[in-house]
């Protein structure tokens, strides 16, 4: 008898914030379909993959407009080309995630969503999170987590600052220094201190440099839970 035939949604996906953690979505996305259907199935994927130095810019220059333009314009292009819904593959750009919503009429899997849900089904209360400065920093993120009855622990303000360069001088463009490893762990063992009951890697290139093996608190890995709820979505 023929095998049944799956049908599988289409994935759009924002990416290029960095391409480091775009190639992990990829990578992810597809392992996860295959494990799930077998075979030589793989993931349907659409990516937009922006110039990251643009949307850097934006940032800096506090334009998020701009950068929401740019995002929500890659976003339209992805839902005429046939996406079912979409990922923005960076939790920083998540701050004009309405924005980007308002350009498209396809759902928006937002990242702070499914990372609720994981911390929920592991019964976390308290939880620190690492990230860039616009995500630790600013409500966007945080405040969507604590609406969960979930209580956010963050770096002190030289933590914030180093946590950050590490990101954006280093993690983006592939280096993964062990001395940033090193005040990466030491960051993570003051949130331990203050009584994080697990981690949230609030940054998607920040698996590349943290693995569950380097800490006792449980990690959170925001782009690999992402990548497992797309899976979902897009199994459906």
């Amino acid at each position: 008898m023929p095998k049944e035939v799956v049908t599988l949604k289409t994935i759009g996906l924002l990416g290029g914030m960095s391409w480091e953690s775009t190639v992990t979505y990829y990578q992810l996305i597809n392992t996860l379909v295959n494990k799930r259907l077998g075979g030589v199935h793989s993931a349907k994927i659409l990516i937009a993959s922006v110039d990251f130095d643009e949307i850097a810019r934006c940032q800096e220059r506090n334009e998020w407009d701009k950068s929401a333009d740019i995002l929500g314009r890659a976003a339209h292009g992805l839902e005429l080309a046939g996406a079912d819904f979409i990922l923005i593959g960076a939790n920083t750009m998540h701050k004009v995630a309405t924005q980007i919503q308002s350009y498209i009429k396809i759902p928006l899997l937002h990242i702070a969503d499914a990372t609720i849900a994981a911390l929920q089904q592991q019964h976390i209360t308290r939880v620190g999170l690492l990230g860039t400065k616009y995500t630790v920093q600013e409500d966007f993120y945080k405040q969507r987590i604590a609406a969960a009855s979930i209580e956010v622990l963050t770096p002190n303000a030289a933590g914030i600052d180093e946590v950050n360069r590490i990101i954006y001088e280093e993690l983006v463009v592939g280096q993964k220094e062990p001395s940033s490893k090193a005040k990466m762990l030491a960051t993570i063992e003051q949130l331990q201190q203050a009584g994080a009951q697990g981690l949230i890697l609030g940054c998607t290139e920040l698996d590349l440099l943290v693995q569950p093996a380097d800490t006792e608190l449980p990690l959170f890995d925001t782009t690999r839970i992402h990548a497992e709820a797309a899976v979902d979505w897009a199994l459906r």
